[in-house]
């Protein structure tokens, strides 16, 4: 039972570690997000159509 336990433990922590690893690597190989030049969601009430959405829309 000992071993199980240190198994599920070590699988816990590689989870963790991989997880926080590619967060960290995602973070630096990204470019920063302009959130002026970003379209808006919800454009509710101003008499524009949202260009936002969903990504498979035809451009």
């Amino acid at each position: 039972m000992a071993q199980l336990a240190t198994s599920t433990a070590a699988r816990r922590w590689a989870f963790w570690l991989a997880l926080v690893g590619f967060v960290a690597w995602d973070h630096v190989h990204s470019d920063p997000v302009n959130l002026r030049l970003e379209p808006p969601m919800i454009t509710a009430g101003s008499g524009t159509a949202a260009s936002g959405g969903h990504c498979a829309m035809p451009k």
